[in-house]
């Protein structure tokens, strides 16, 4: 006989709005770059992150942005402009070396190789990257929590997802991309934890709230099953805490009240639900705790300054 013992994990809001975006087409680029250098990456995606494993360079963002980056660091860049790598700022200003690097269209566009400079492999500039396409509309409320570009200092001993990568790299078998794509999720999520608990009360309220012993329950509890017929009287229950306790703690954490979050969260599930043409207003109304197709449009229209038919219709 076979004993299967399971643990149940519920839904915790960075897990949810990461639920709408994977990585596609990662590469490493190992090169020996002959400065001036500078590195185009055209995909325009939500989110792109970029490992430095060796060497340095700076950023160079839409809009006149410069941040450095140097091995053992990651950068998170977000929104869909063009940016550039390169070995300094000022080489983007003057004659030099191009490389295009694409995760979306490599057969197009792939990463370059600059010839050896005769300077040895300790010049050598090594990055890994990728970028993520969204499949819905939840992770706009992560992005919206992030600045242009995010560093962090890679720790080796809170996310091994690099070594593995590399490992899988020198080895190339079946599967080889997609595991690599897999590893740089694991890779984002280790990223985002680290910058949000850096940013400790300037994070963002949903994340720090996932934490707390009284709000963490109800807002598991809400991203989990949004569809259910929810009070403060409930969400208190199951935090294991009076009402009006669990009301103020809520208020104070989240910056809003609990039923507040919940409409809020719930007229975002409902933009992505809409996105699927399959899908009748009626159900998706019933998808995130509204019975009445007319409740729920009236709520939406509050909420969006529209109706869901009308939300549709404009994104389509």
């Amino acid at each position: 006989m076979h004993v299967c013992s399971s643990i149940i994990v519920g839904m915790d809001p960075l897990s949810e709005l990461l639920g709408g975006i994977r990585a596609e087409g990662a590469v490493f680029n190992d090169a020996v770059l002959e400065a001036p250098w500078v590195l185009y990456f055209d995909d325009r995606a939500p989110l792109t992150m970029l490992t430095m494993t060796q060497g340095s360079g700076v950023l160079l963002l839409p809009g006149g942005g410069e941040v450095g980056l140097k091995g053992g660091q990651t950068a998170v860049i977000r929104g869909n402009e063009p940016f550039r790598l390169a070995d300094t700022a000022a080489s983007a200003e003057r004659p030099h070396t191009e490389y295009w690097i694409t995760c979306f269209d490599t057969e197009s566009c792939v990463p370059g190789r600059a010839p050896a400079n005769g300077h040895g492999e300790q010049d050598a500039t090594s990055i890994f990257v990728g970028a993520y396409r969204n499949t819905g509309r939840r992770h706009e409320r992560l992005l919206r929590a992030l600045p242009p570009a995010l560093v962090i200092d890679e720790d080796p001993d809170a996310c091994a997802w690099l070594d593995t990568s590399a490992m899988e790299l020198t080895d190339r078998r079946p599967g080889t991309q997609a595991l690599i794509d897999r590893l740089f999720d694991w890779g984002l999520v280790c990223t985002l934890r680290a910058w949000f608990d850096r940013e400790g009360q300037d994070a963002p309220g949903w994340y720090r709230g996932f934490a707390d012993a009284v709000v963490g329950p109800a807002l598991e509890a809400v991203h989990s099953e949004p569809f259910k017929p929810w009070t403060v009287a409930s969400l208190a229950a199951e935090a294991g805490v009076s009402r009006a306790l669990f009301a103020k703690r809520f208020t104070e954490v989240m910056g809003e009240p609990p039923l507040s979050y919940l409409t809020e969260w719930r007229m975002e599930r409902a933009e992505e639900l809409l996105s699927d043409r399959d899908l009748t207003v009626a159900q998706v109304a019933r998808a995130v705790g509204y019975a009445d197709p007319f409740g729920f449009s009236a709520a939406f229209k509050r909420r969006r300054g529209q109706s869901p038919t009308d939300f549709r219709t404009a994104a389509a």
